[in-house]
């Protein structure tokens, strides 16, 4: 990634976060900071865009951590160099999931109560809006879970309304594909950690990494044409709802 790059990086993060309203002035944002790549670049990427945003916002990072021995100092180091509030929450999320209530599908229990952790954290400390690191293969491979494993079209929002706890959650990322964030992340010689947890590299959204890095082997231009999809679609080219 050359420097213009980094600068079409930037724009497409900016793209998004116009297309969809998503920071509005004085808004108060948290990151959710996993310390991979796609949370690092997200934090990374908001942190640059305040010099150019026509708009003023506070940001912080959380991170969740779920009970697995890990050295977070690297990602303290980091925040603190932008000078960027590092907030940890322990919890005891590992053994619920894979002790008291170990089933074959620990992800979905992990996601809900990191999730609830998250936005209790956000709350207590006063900020209004969540950004989650969701990049374009993921609203891909969300796509193709639902259809395969739950039978329904669906893909997660760029930006969504909490109902029961008045937040925003926003997703500044989602129009960029999963390599354009690997490269970014090396070409800004950005920190991350690796993901400590059993389960990782063996769920079903790996199954979906993997169908979908064949169908751009044999298409090319897929996520670039999910994208345009997703931004051109029309009710009106799906069934009709049944009648009752």
């Amino acid at each position: 990634m050359r420097k213009k790059d980094r600068k079409w990086f930037l724009r497409r993060v900016k793209q998004a976060i116009y297309d969809f309203g998503m920071i509005k002035d004085g808004d108060r944002v948290v990151v959710g900071f996993s310390g991979g790549k796609d949370s690092v670049c997200l934090l990374y990427s908001l942190y640059l865009l305040r010099r150019f945003l026509p708009v003023k916002y506070d940001l912080a990072a959380v991170f969740i951590k779920i009970g697995w021995p890990m050295d977070l100092s690297v990602l303290e180091k980091f925040c603190r160099s932008l000078n960027i509030p590092f907030y940890v929450v322990e919890t005891e999320i590992a053994k619920i999931v894979f002790e008291d209530r170990a089933d074959g599908n620990p992800c979905a229990i992990c996601a809900h109560l990191r999730k609830g952790a998250l936005h209790g954290k956000v709350l207590e400390l006063g900020f209004n809006k969540v950004a989650l690191g969701h990049h374009l293969d993921d609203v891909i491979e969300t796509f193709f879970m639902s259809m395969i494993y739950t039978g329904q079209i669906r893909v997660f929002s760029p930006f969504t309304f909490l109902d029961r706890t008045g937040l925003t959650m926003i997703r500044p990322l989602v129009y960029l594909p999963a390599e354009e964030v690997v490269s970014f992340v090396q070409f800004e010689q950005l920190p991350f950690i690796a993901n400590p947890c059993p389960a990782n590299g063996f769920t079903k959204r790996e199954v979906m990494k993997e169908l979908i890095t064949d169908l751009v082997k044999r298409f090319p231009d897929l996520k670039a044409r999910f994208l345009t999809s997703l931004q051109n679609f029309d009710q009106r080219n799906l069934w009709p709802i049944k009648k009752a």
